[in-house]
Formats: structure tokens, sequence, C-alpha cells
């Protein structure tokens, strides 16, 4: 089975951001979103180019165009957010953005229509139904398809600093859930999402996709919802591993990162470099303490067994990716980083709100909506 890779510009840049739809009074997640598109679409029957429907109702996603840079990335959700808020507001509903809603329960949540969603559910049953998470997603172009799947692999390394980055679902049903980003654990439900497997080229992912098309396993390859994956249309490796990100400081933080680590990896091979392929076991580990811990795990960072702390994994990250990052014009972006690890990510920052309320999980929402509005503390 050929499937097409689409090259696309080197480190090009594209964002996808699903954002939350609350009810003013309640904090609760409401549907709004046929209404909210409806009245952003530029004529009847033609579909908003940059704001489009997601699972649920209560969810609208903003994406950016191809962009060269992060900031012109950042400037186009900000553009298209800002439609969202104001057609939202007329219905008295607020946008925000976080790994999960902490109170909202998903069996009070109506599905967007049309057949994609139908049969996701038909499918997967309640594994679908209670896909209240909502992320960020970040492709960056490659211009080959040999060099696809080495870099997939190689960033299953960094899998454990986004994550710990972007966590920001703590809270799920109303209660603690003692982890920093449950997001990560309930989308791992699905057959076809979490951890990709490590195919050595791009020979080996078609004869894969092929195995799975003809099992009756999904129908396309768009099915295939990996933390991290090829998107063969877009000519991308798209990362999925973020949590919802409450603020365009922080899109923008893990975009710099997304971007200037590909950047560096295709570098790299264009030099002969071959780029590492982390143990499978050491990647499943990472991620749960990640997805556990947040920014206080322990990662391990070699097969010997190895552990340090993923702060300093980070902060010694944005040290190496500095020299990309001012080529790419994004070192601006990319000092947001140390700024989320000052403050706090967000479940951190989530957490903190509850303690000095009491335990209530109102003053959670209504935290993450300022946050919308004003970005992370200066």
């Amino acid at each position: 089975m050929r499937i097409d890779f689409s090259a696309s510009e080197r480190s090009s840049l594209g964002i996808e951001w699903e954002l939350e739809l609350v009810d003013l009074d309640t904090g609760e997640l409401s549907a709004g979103a046929d209404e909210i598109l409806a009245e952003l679409a530029p004529a009847e029957g033609v579909e908003h180019p940059k704001a489009k429907h997601e699972l649920l109702q209560s969810c609208v996603e903003v994406i950016t165009g191809v962009c060269t840079t992060v900031a012109q990335a950042r400037a186009d959700l900000a553009a298209t957010v800002a439609e969202v808020e104001a057609a939202a507001a007329g219905r008295n509903l607020g946008v925000l953005c976080s790994g999960s809603h902490p109170t909202t329960h998903w069996s009070t949540q109506r599905i967007s229509a049309g057949e994609r969603y139908r049969m996701l559910v038909e499918r997967n049953q309640r594994m679908a139904q209670r896909l209240q998470i909502f992320g960020v997603h970040v492709h960056v172009g490659v211009r080959s398809e040999d060099k696809v799947m080495p870099i997939v692999n190689a960033l299953l390394d960094y899998v454990p600093h986004f994550l710990a980055l972007s966590a920001s679902s703590p809270f799920w049903l109303g209660g603690d859930t003692g982890l920093a980003s449950y997001r990560s654990k309930i989308f791992e439900g699905l057959p076809t999402a979490g951890l990709p497997y490590q195919l050595h080229d791009w020979d080996e992912f078609e004869r894969y996709m092929e195995l799975l098309i003809k099992t009756g396993a999904i129908e396309t390859v768009r099915e295939v919802w990996w933390d991290i994956r090829p998107h063969p249309d877009f000519g991308t490796v798209e990362l999925r591993i973020c949590d919802g990100l409450p603020t365009l400081d922080e899109v923008a933080a893990v975009a710099a990162m997304a971007q200037c680590l590909v950047e560096q990896m295709d570098g790299q091979l264009d030099r002969g470099y071959q780029l590492p392929e982390p143990r499978a076991w050491v990647v499943r580990e990472n991620k749960w303490r990640a997805a556990r811990y947040g920014l206080d795990a322990e990662i391990v960072v070699d097969a010997r067994g190895t552990v340090r702390p993923v702060r300093a994994a980070i902060h010694e990250l944005v040290d190496d990716l500095t020299p990309t990052a001012r080529r790419l014009g994004c070192e601006d972006e990319l000092a947001l980083v140390p700024r989320i690890l000052e403050h706090g990510a967000s479940y951190q920052r989530q957490r903190r709100v509850a303690a000095s309320a009491g335990g209530e999980l109102r003053p959670v929402v209504e935290a993450l909506l300022e946050e919308m509005r004003v970005g992370l503390p200066s």
C-alpha cells in the first residue's frame, strides 16, 4: 500500500487548539459549537477556514494556516480565538482550555453530527463517549518521507518534557485524580491512540497501515491517533502529546520546542547522523511518570536506569535548542518555557486555586477563563 507523503517546507508550522465552551452562569461545559460556527461561517454552507467542529458540541477547534514562525502562528490563533470568544459571549458562553474540565460529567455532553463522529462512537462505545478531553497539536513540516520515521522515533525521548510542561488535567468529574495529566490516560483507552510503535522507515509504516486497514482496525490513516505521528497529507510530524493549554503563551512555548527539535533533527539527518531510538520500556515509563507527577517527575534517561528530574532536563533542552530558536526566529517563544517552570504548569496552578478555595472547583474554572484572557503572569 502506497501512502504518499506531501513533503512540506522544512520546519513549517501549524497548530490546532481545542477550546472548551462553558456556561458563564454555571461554569459547566455547554453545547454551542453548531451555533457559533454557523455565525462565523463566511457564507451559508461554507465552513470557517480556521474554526472547526470537534467530537463534542462543547468544543471548538481553532487551527492556523501553514506558518513559518511561531509568532506568525500565535497571531493566527489569536485572531480566530477572538472571533470565537465574541460569538460565544453573545450566547453567555466563555472560552477556556485545559486537558479536562474540572467538574462536568461526560454523560451530559452532546456528540457533534457527522459520520466520522458517529463511527468513532459506534466502534469504541464508552471509550469514545467519555472523551471529554482537550489538547494542543503541533505540526512541523518535513521535506522527505525518508526522514519522518527517524524523527518520530527520536522525538519519543521528549514525550515527558512536553507532557509534564503541558499537563493540565488534574481534575475529573469533580475530584482530584492524583495525576498531573489524566487526559493522557483517558485518551489511551482508544485502540489506536497513545504511544506510537517504533517503525524503522516509511516502508514499514506503509505496511503497518495497510495491515490495520485490511483487518478492519481503521478505515483511513487519520484514525491512528498516536501521541507523535506522521501526517502524510500535510507533510508533517504531528506532536499530539500535549494537554490543552490555557494560554497563548504556553501554546507558543510548546510550539517553539517542537519546531526547534524537528529542525535540529532534520539537520542532523542531513549531516549523516543516525538519530537515537529510545527503548520502548523507557518511553512508556517516562510517559507514565510525567502523567502522574508532572514537573516533579524523575525520568529515566538511559537504558541503564539512570534518572534525573524532568525540570532539569527541560532547562537543559531549552539551552540546547536556543541557537536553533535564534535561527528560526522563535527565541522569545522558547524563553517562555522557563516562565512556565517558574509559575508552575497548569495542573499546579489549578491545584493552588482549588486549595485556596477549600477544595471548591468552580474557582478553577474562573481562573482558567481569566488565564485565557490575560495569559501567563509577566
